[in-house]
């Protein structure tokens, strides 16, 4: 499977809307205002697209991201070993911080079964459109409730979940330690918190040229994230929040034959290496075309670590 590189197909610059009020300007002007003015904004934002789903242009392709990488084998054993890790159980009611387009709350709907019930929560209205038309097959089985809300603000009342979840989300958060503390509120006394995420700190791969393989993974991974090794971090996160019993699970993504999923992440790490100036377009390209000479010599490995912490609420 080669390896392409297109610095649009996958961009994450922030959409904007030119003002309505602007008489005796030609199209042409007007359009190089609006440009302008989309890309001051976006550079005013913060790198990660995931801070602020619905201000980006390609939201549709963000959400199809999320749906493959549900689909990825791999994937589907992190999430099975994690929620059984917590554990999730019949009947219980959970939250799901961050639920996306509802891969991991139809997980959780078939553990839960008909008695117990998911609710899941997310800033962007457009993710959340997506997961009720995916969810809506699930929910004739599990209750399952979806809503816009702030995870560092949570719009339910205190003891409410047998368990709270946030999966590949404390990394894309802006106070981490403040939505732990949330989902901790409104679990009950003696339910679970748990967290997962990716480690960047950790990502083996390989490619004929290492020294330009560790630059680009590590340079767009602190620039994009505050906190790239936000993994190894998630015990003593939860520890703070005031959760006691804290467990921790180490695992890996592994990918031998450069699945979609996997292409795609690569590609954003080029695009994204060219948008902070890590590299520039040619070495971008040379770098994926380096994959994709790996691939054909069935020599293609990468791993990504994961971590995954679960405490409780004391009584």
């Amino acid at each position: 499977m080669p390896v392409g590189f297109d610095t649009s197909a996958a961009s994450s610059a922030p959409a904007s809307t030119p003002a309505a009020d602007a008489p005796r300007v030609s199209p042409r002007s007007s359009q190089r205002t609006a440009v302008a003015a989309r890309r001051a904004r976006a550079s005013r934002r913060h790198p990660d697209p995931w801070r602020d789903a619905d201000a980006q242009t390609n939201v549709d392709e963000m959400a199809r991201s999320l749906e493959a990488r549900g689909r990825t084998p791999a994937q589907a054993r992190l999430r099975r070993r994690f929620l059984k890790f917590v554990p999730v159980g019949a009947g219980e009611r959970v939250l799901e911080v961050g639920c996306g387009t509802g891969v991991v709350v139809r997980d959780r709907a078939a553990l839960v079964g008909p008695r117990g019930g998911v609710v899941g929560i997310d800033a962007s209205r457009r993710l959340l459109d997506r997961a009720r038309a995916l969810c809506r097959e699930t929910a004739r089985r599990t209750p399952i409730a979806l809503r816009v809300a702030d995870a560092a603000g949570l719009p339910f009342a205190a003891n409410r979940f047998d368990a709270a979840l946030a999966i590949t989300v404390i990394l894309h958060v802006a106070e981490p330690l403040r939505v732990v503390r949330e989902m901790a509120r409104v679990t009950r006394p003696g339910g679970r918190v748990g967290v997962q995420d990716q480690d960047f700190g950790v990502v083996a791969v390989t490619h004929p040229d290492r020294a330009l393989t560790e630059g680009i993974m590590r340079g767009v991974a602190e620039r994009v994230y505050e906190e790239p090794h936000s993994g190894r971090r998630l015990p003593g996160l939860l520890r703070a929040a005031g959760l006691v019993d804290v467990r921790l699970l180490t695992d890996v993504y592994q990918d031998t034959t450069l699945e979609p999923w996997t292409k795609t992440f690569l590609e954003r790490r080029a695009e994204r290496a060219v948008r902070f100036g890590i590299v520039d377009v040619s070495t971008a390209k040379r770098w994926l075309d380096g994959f994709t000479e790996v691939v054909a010599a069935d020599a293609f490995v990468l791993t990504l670590n994961y971590y995954g912490a679960v405490g409780t609420k004391p009584a």
